[in-house]
């Protein structure tokens, strides 16, 4: 990107933190496309109202993923356009939204999109690894190095 984000400058006063998120990026970024976790990123930080999080996604979703616009704001609002993303981003929402507790019928929806078990837990794992970016840059107010978005404005 040209430069380094102010949320890794932050993690840096922590050599265990600095070590841990980018293994668990790189791990994740083997696991589900990049269009879904992009999109499950979108919807967890608008849920958590990281501005922080939520500028530095939606230009990753625009300039990495590929996602346009109009599908950035369906995202925000937990709804992609795609149906197999859309099962994703409503479980990953819900799990959000619910601390980890999802009914048995959202995860059955989740299975019926054809995500496998494994994909599932990789799901877990992109709300947990957004949810701890979330919450480190909220604590710590970390200065916006994106074009700014806020999550209290509509999407």
């Amino acid at each position: 990107m040209g430069a380094v984000p102010n949320l890794f400058r932050l993690l840096a006063l922590s050599p265990a933190a600095l070590q841990g998120f980018p293994g668990l990026n790189r791990a994740l970024g083997k696991a589900l496309d990049v269009k879904t976790r992009e999109r499950i990123a979108i919807a967890v930080v608008q849920v958590d109202g990281c501005d922080f999080c939520l500028s530095a996604h939606t230009y990753l979703g625009l300039n990495l993923a590929k996602i346009d616009t109009a599908e950035i704001a369906l995202n925000r609002r937990g709804a992609p356009s795609d149906p197999k993303a859309n099962a994703a981003v409503a479980f990953a929402r819900k799990i959000t939204e619910n601390h980890g507790r999802a009914a048995e019928a959202e995860l059955q929806a989740v299975q019926a999109a054809g995500y496998t078990d494994a994909q599932i837990i990789e799901i877990v794992a992109v709300v947990a690894e957004n949810v701890f970016t979330n919450l480190v840059n909220i604590v710590a107010g970390t200065d916006i190095d994106f074009p700014v978005i806020r999550a209290s404005e509509a999407a």
